[in-house]
């Protein structure tokens, strides 16, 4: 029998990819807020100007973390996905190059260091309506609040994740909505 092969390098924890993420993103002049929420339901969210954008990570299960990122897509003007491999994260970029969910960024951490296999890209172009536009601006309001000190960190969050409802009318982000514009472009 023979014992299992191990990689000569750990895989990262969720924490080590979002710590390596943070600092990348703060690299590039984002300021950056881990678990803004205090439950985890926002990973990481970056915020350089008026731009905002959300990274979700996870040590496996690149399906339910793009799962994640595009429920939160209406919060935000991206989002990425940190993976701790880069096979999965390929083969993830590689799944979703056309259709729906090919704004979303894929990214892996090896080393401590962020690696962009695919650059996130926003939901809405140039031209398009925004259905979630009313949702971006109450979100950058919360976090105005939040570094203005107008709002103490750890509120709940209830309301402000739940807002929007479902074309089938329930609550959530599992179905894309009717006026929500397709993303079938291949990236320029």
């Amino acid at each position: 029998m023979t014992a299992p092969r191990r990689s000569s390098r750990a895989r990262p924890s969720e924490a080590e990819i979002v710590g390596a993420v943070a600092d990348h993103l703060r690299g590039l002049g984002y300021r950056v807020r881990v678990n803004l929420d205090g439950i985890d339901y926002f990973d990481l969210v970056a915020r350089r100007g008026d731009e905002v954008g959300l990274v979700e990570a996870k040590v496996s299960d690149a399906r339910a973390v793009l799962g994640q990122a595009l429920k939160r897509r209406a919060w935000a003007d991206w989002c990425a996905v940190a993976l701790a491999g880069a096979r999965s994260a390929q083969r993830l970029a590689d799944r979703t190059a056309r259709g729906r969910a090919a704004p979303v960024g894929v990214w892996f951490v090896e080393d401590g260091r962020v690696e962009v296999v695919r650059e996130a890209r926003p939901w809405v172009t140039e031209g398009q309506e925004d259905p979630f536009a009313d949702l971006k601006a109450r979100f950058r309001a919360i976090l105005e609040a939040l570094e203005t000190g107008d709002l103490p960190a750890g509120l709940p969050w209830d309301g402000v994740v739940r807002e929007v409802r479902r074309a089938s009318g329930g609550r959530g982000f599992a179905e894309w909505r009717l006026d929500e514009p397709p993303n079938d472009a291949p990236p320029p």
